[in-house]
């Protein structure tokens, strides 16, 4: 999938969840979670209501008042991110992207466009 948008000037953080359901505190495949109050982008699944194991990209390819593009790749072991033109980090997966139900973006973000092939 392909998400473009624009990073506020004050923006905190936003995220990309993968969801495995439509239900209050489902299961996410990926918790994929650009913080700029930080200075990191957090990947991350939540199963059985419990966060799991953070992994944490090298720098932080988002700049306030810039538009990004991100990629999200669904590779045999796992979700690959490319933020612009560059592989930014790949998170194994934890939960089969097959139960992935529900794509839910939000947060401090300008949403210009989502594309799913």
């Amino acid at each position: 999938m392909r998400i473009r948008g624009v990073i506020p000037e004050k923006a905190g953080r936003f995220y990309v969840n993968l969801l495995c359901s439509e239900a209050p505190g489902s299961e996410a495949a990926l918790h994929f979670n650009p913080r700029l109050d930080e200075s990191a982008v957090v990947f991350n699944t939540l199963e059985q209501g419990t966060w799991g194991q953070e992994e944490r990209g090298s720098g932080i390819p988002f700049q306030h008042g810039q538009p990004f593009d991100v990629l999200l790749i669904a590779t045999e072991e796992g979700f690959k991110a490319v933020v612009g033109d560059s592989e930014y980090h790949h998170f194994r997966y934890r939960i089969p992207p097959a139960r992935v139900r529900l794509l839910e973006v939000g947060g401090d973000l300008q949403l210009d466009s989502v594309k799913i092939f």
